[in-house]
């Protein structure tokens, strides 16, 4: 087995894990792709990466587009257009290190916050500024989906996954071209992300029971939970190198 196939194999068994969590959670592809793709081959990332975060939200919009939040979607986008910018010039001229860790320590924070019962309010300024954030953190890192999923936390599953799913399609559509313009999206790279596709298809077909079983009042446990793993990834990753 050549490295080039066996690096594609563990890849993509963790794309697929990451579908799985990511189908019924609402996020977490990121979490778990973003750092093995990095290791196995940092010169594809974080565009690698983007091209599955913009292909897996139209498999959960297919079942769920109905349940799409139109209204808190737009503001999010809204802190998300010039967060994604300022990640372009992070991947640019900004160590990535110091950016993981302070995202981080943010992302513990404000679960340590809304798991003492303390409710983050969903609003015009949280969701522009989740949204600016996490437009920050996916397009230098490929990680964001933590700062939206803690503002939506509260809502039903299908409306979480239906609105996080349109954001993300949008965001990593529009890193891709953030990317492009600063010259950090080569063929190679999308060729790579291409090639992870079967296996997120696979992940998401699977991921019915895990839906069902966290509509059943687990999501926010859920989404807590994922938040937390990718906080800790990220500090890990950056302190690491």
């Amino acid at each position: 087995m050549t490295h080039d196939l066996l690096a594609l194999l563990i890849a993509g068994c963790v794309v697929f894990a990451g579908a799985v969590v990511q189908g019924g959670v609402g996020f977490g592809l990121g979490l778990l792709a973003a750092p093995v793709v990095t290791v196995l081959d940092p010169t594809v990332m974080p565009a690698a990466v983007q091209v599955v975060n913009a292909v897996l939200p139209l498999l959960t919009l297919l079942a769920e587009w109905r349940a799409i939040d139109w209204r808190g979607l737009g503001f999010a986008l809204l802190g998300r257009l010039p967060g994604g910018v300022l990640g372009g010039l992070v991947v640019v001229y900004v160590s990535g290190q110091v950016l993981g860790v302070l995202v981080g320590v943010m992302v513990l924070a404000a679960v340590a916050v809304t798991a003492a019962a303390v409710a983050v309010p969903r609003n015009r300024a949280t969701l522009a500024a989740a949204g600016l954030l996490s437009g920050i953190t996916g397009t230098a890192t490929g990680i964001g989906g933590p700062p939206v999923a803690i503002v939506y936390q509260h809502d039903k599953g299908p409306r979480i996954r239906a609105t996080l799913a349109m954001y993300f399609f949008l965001a990593a559509t529009q890193s891709l071209a953030i990317l492009a313009a600063v010259g950090k999206l080569p063929l190679r790279a999308l060729a790579a992300g291409a090639l992870l596709i079967p296996f997120l298809v696979a992940g998401y077909a699977v991921s019915g029971p895990l839906r069902r079983f966290l509509d059943g009042g687990r999501i926010r446990a859920g989404i807590l939970l994922v938040a937390t793993a990718s906080a800790f990834v990220l500090i890990t990753r950056s302190l690491t190198g």
